[in-house]
């Protein structure tokens, strides 16, 4: 802790932290992530980006609601969007920390960068690494929506309301369950 800093005070670091992301959908690596982060910091905050870029398969309502039911009985989450700069959303939060997921070596490179344009855009902010755990280092979002839409399963990635969500958007029967490539 820095000189002068009381760990009640609200400059001290681990008061609140922003976990930005489009959760697309929402996995059990995202949620290991958070609940680790509940252990540093006293509040985290689930920031769903509007990213039109990205196409997103959730709309950001669905997302939100999605990630507000998970975490309805988690002491410490926020659940909310935003929408243009990271940076500005953080400063409105009142928040002096970013954190950030990595799943391996090649995700630091590109999280490196955002880290340091965050910072040089706001001095006052730094941005936390914290390691995927091993058994969701392999999980994206994007691998995850692949499975589910080739009618795979996603059972024990990503929680049971997501798992419901998936098969609905891939119009797949409930309690349908594939193992892709031995059924083509």
């Amino acid at each position: 802790m820095t000189k002068g800093r009381k760990k009640g005070d609200q400059t001290h670091m681990g008061k609140v932290a922003i976990y930005p992301g489009s959760f697309d959908p929402l996995t059990y690596g995202h949620i290991d992530i958070v609940e680790r982060a509940l252990a540093i910091f006293d509040k985290v905050i689930l920031a769903i980006a509007h990213d039109a870029e990205k196409k997103p398969l959730f709309t950001v309502q669905e997302r939100v609601e999605m990630a507000k039911l998970i975490f309805k009985d988690t002491p410490g989450v926020v659940v909310d969007s935003f929408k243009g700069l990271l940076v500005n959303y953080v400063e409105k939060s009142n928040a002096k920390v970013i954190l950030r997921g990595l799943r391996a070596t090649s995700d630091f490179e590109y999280e490196y960068h955002m880290a340091s344009m965050n910072r040089s855009l706001n001095v006052h902010l730094d941005t936390l690494f914290m390691m995927t755990s091993k058994d969701y280092f392999f999980v994206s979002s994007r691998t995850i929506k692949e499975v589910a839409k080739l009618g795979g399963t996603v059972e024990g990635l990503v929680p049971d309301l997501v798992a419901r969500r998936l098969k609905e958007k891939f119009k797949l029967p409930v309690g349908e369950r594939r193992l892709i490539g031995w059924d083509d």
